[in-house]
């Protein structure tokens, strides 16, 4: 089946960034995108982030979730919107009005989305318009936000008529959690409503139990309130009792079971009102061999308050007015409270709690839960209609984008052609006199580096942000042309974004590579001229440097010949002094031996030569930097740039330096624009530059001419000379067109007499 279809259609191709890209054109390039062979995709998936491109037309690509457009949701999206459409036309346009008239109607789906379209539109009180465009879908949101049912199967608070159902809803979704609604409102499912109403007779026949059995609630409607007071004595009351028979088995041990009177010391020290913590923690009275818990005076102050609710709640129900609770006593509360621990261990419906036992009744035998299971059911009618609704949002936005999408995704046909910005291009960085064109938004600069330095392009990250805003942004510039001398960490710049939007950059971090050829060319000479200022700058820091250390020197020293005496001064060392000049002349004269052997030997070349040694002196100079420069370029690739984004390119797409230079823009003077060269701030000119240059010029002159190599060059040029000039009598006596004359025999030549 794929063969016949490859055999059906013509696919035509073009050679765009150094690979076939297939040209999309047609509609029956669309509808056979299918049968063309992935290899030759441009990418295979692409990031739904950092896209100049709706994020919610990538959403309904994304049919996966999983942040990634792939080749299969792509061919599924072309597929389903080539069968909803009569003809491709307005997709080919990128139309953001969808005609009517355009929707197939043909088979139940086109029906069915052409009902809904003009549903859509009726919601909109545009019940006579013949086109949906993307104002009519954007809406659409708008639309289920105010509407109490969307087809969803989820009931939110306003979906209710009465106001006793309102406040239900609001108390399950208190309970048991609610579900987001298609409008972005809270509201709850029929799984929601089940599981409270499960919850709440749980709960209600735990409940029940209680009151069925006496023993579980010893103290009434108290009882809660008593197993709380309990709950907070219970192993403070048993160290009490176990300390006090520790103390009657062994009287030694009394003194111990009590704080000591260095604790009451460091307690005491930092303040009673700032203890409570330090005083809970010690036992509940003082310990005593046999001695029963003191309810009211003697009692540990920290815990006073707890002790009296415990005699309120439960030690006077049990056993009357007393101050003071025997061992045995304690063990009868204690077996009080089995039958309320018991029950408390199987709670079940703990989530509906809150509501109470008399509201939990009331609802489960009221007629509630059919009330809501109706609006349920009422919501989820609309289903299919709402579902078809969205169908219609999605044909509207692939009308409008999946064009766009395929010229950018299955070819990079916006990007070389240029007729318009390629998705992944944010904007246009301008800085140093130039624009770049290609500007790429990344997630963090750490992560995106290391695989797009293998991109072979000069690249500057730069951070982003706007004016008065918290915005911000991380883009990748790339820079194709000009050179790099002024581009540095911390340069500032100013970023205008796809919608126009200008930011303020700085640039953050450096991939060094090379920028163009004649960047390359002056490369060597830079860094020759860098080195030299270096090294000037070095010895002029060292001489002021020398200076200074000498006349601090002489003036601590003056002090100390002034005190000793001023010895006699040092005789003049004349061979010294000689034989400094000696190696001054030497050097000199090493230097101008040099110069003058390779002036000299400049000058003993043909004329036609020297040209040909100065270019190669300048090639030998230039020519390795350039050479490795051209193959960088050569190189370059977009590839790795697009894949740390998150991009799967399937080709090498080569960034040469004919498009390069397109996608870096340098600053021009535009056409007809008058120029004026006079700088009133220029540097003035002084005159020693001048006399210099021709005492230089001079004693070359006068050097060349010492060695006859002024001689030679006229020796040289003189027949040339010559034969120009013999050339010009000739033309003059040369015969008049249409008469002849009789040749003279050349004077060298001897006329041989005639043959006999």
């Amino acid at each position: 089946m794929e063969q016949r279809t490859n055999e059906a259609h013509r696919w035509r191709f073009c050679r765009l960034g150094g690979f076939d890209q297939v040209r999309l054109e047609t509609a029956e390039d669309i509808r056979h995108l299918g049968a063309l062979d992935q290899k030759l995709w441009a990418a295979l998936s692409c990031p739904v982030y950092g896209l100049e491109f709706d994020t919610r037309t990538l959403a309904m690509l994304d049919s996966g979730g999983d942040g990634r457009v792939r080749v299969q949701e792509v061919l599924a999206a072309v597929a389903w919107t080539c069968s909803m459409l009569r003809d491709l036309d307005t997709l080919l346009a990128g139309s953001s009005q969808l005609p009517l008239a355009a929707i197939d109607d043909s088979h139940a789906e086109g029906r069915q989305v052409l009902a809904s379209a003009r549903q859509l539109l009726t919601y909109l009180g545009k019940e006579e318009a013949e086109e949906v465009s993307m104002q009519d879908v954007a809406d659409t949101a708008t639309l289920l936000h105010e509407s109490a049912f969307n087809g969803d199967g989820i009931v939110p608070v306003h979906a209710a008529d009465d106001p006793e159902t309102r406040t239900l809803i609001e108390e399950i979704m208190a309970c048991v959690g609610s579900d987001e609604d298609r409008s972005g409102q809270p509201g709850i499912s029929s799984q929601r409503l089940a599981a409270f109403f499960e919850a709440a007779e749980l709960y209600l026949q735990w409940w029940q139990a209680a009151h069925d059995d006496p023993a579980i609630l010893p103290f009434g409607e108290q009882t809660p309130a008593a197993a709380g007071i309990y709950a907070a004595l219970r192993d403070k009351v048993d160290d009490y009792f176990i300390r006090c028979n520790l103390a009657a088995f062994d009287p030694k041990a009394e003194e111990p079971l009590n704080p000591s009177a260095a604790t009451y010391e460091t307690v005491a020290a930092h303040g009673l009102h700032a203890a409570a913590a330090e005083l809970a923690a010690f036992p509940l009275a003082r310990i005593q061999a046999g001695r029963p818990l003191p309810l009211r005076e003697g009692a540990n102050p920290a815990w006073a308050d707890t002790l009296a609710q415990c005699v309120e709640l439960i030690v006077t129900p049990l056993f009357g007015p007393v101050d003071h609770l025997e061992e045995n006593q304690w063990r009868r509360i204690k077996a009080t409270f089995i039958a309320h621990e018991t029950w408390l261990a199987k709670k079940a419906g703990a989530e509906v709690e809150a509501l109470g036992p008399e509201r939990l009744r009331e609802v489960v035998d009221g007629p509630w839960r059919d009330r809501l299971e109706r609006l349920i059911e009422r919501d989820l009618q609309l289903a299919e209609q709402v579902e078809t609704i969205d169908k219609v949002v999605r044909l509207v936005h692939f009308n409008r984008d999946l064009f766009q999408l395929l010229n950018n995704f299955v070819a990079f046909r916006d990007f070389y052609a240029q007729k318009r910005k390629a998705i992944f291009q944010a904007g246009a960085l301008f800085i140093d006199g130039r624009a770049c064109e290609l500007c790429i938004r990344v997630e963090s600069v750490e992560t995106h580096s290391p695989l797009a330095n293998l991109s072979r392009t000069y690249l500057a990250y730069c951070d982003c942000k706007r004016r008065d805003s918290s915005e911000r942004m991380l883009i990748a510039a790339a820079f194709t042309g000009g050179d790099a001398d002024n581009l540095m960490v911390g340069r500032n710049g100013v970023f205008y974004d796809a919608r126009g939007n200008d930011w303020d950059a700085t640039i953050v971090k450096i991939i060094d590579h090379p920028i163009s050829v004649s960047q390359a060319f002056w490369a060597p000479y830079k860094r020759i001229a860098r080195m030299i200022g270096e090294q000037v700058e070095k010895f002029a820091a060292a001489k002021d440097k020398a200076v200074d250390s000498g006349a601090s020197a002489e003036i601590t020293g003056i002090g100390a010949k002034a005190a000793a005496g001023t010895p006699p001064p040092m005789p003049f060392d004349v061979g010294k002094f000689a034989g400094i000049f000696a190696a001054i002349g030497l050097a000199l004269g090493a230097i101008g031996t040099a110069v003058a052997t390779i002036v000299g030997g400049f000058m003993a070349l043909p004329l036609w030569e020297m040209p040909l040694a100065i270019g190669g002196i300048i090639l030998a100079i230039s020519g390795p930097s350039m050479l490795i420069a051209f193959l960088k370029l050569r190189q370059r690739n977009l590839g790795p740039i697009l894949d740390a984004n998150g991009w799967a390119v399937n080709t090498k797409a080569a960034i040469n330096i004919p498009f390069g230079s397109t996608l870096t823009k340098l600053a021009e003077l535009p056409k007809g624009a008058e120029r004026s060269l006079v700088d009133p701030f220029a540097e003035k000119k002084t005159p020693w530059k001048r006399w210099v240059f021709l005492a230089v010029l001079l004693t070359a002159l006068g050097f060349a001419w010492n060695k006859g190599y002024i001689q030679r060059i006229g020796v040289q040029l003189k027949p040339l000379l010559m034969g120009q000039m013999t050339k010009a009598p000739d033309k003059a006596a040369a015969p008049e067109q249409g008469k002849t004359t009789e040749q003279a025999p050349a004077p060298d030549k001897k006329v041989e007499p005639a043959a006999k």
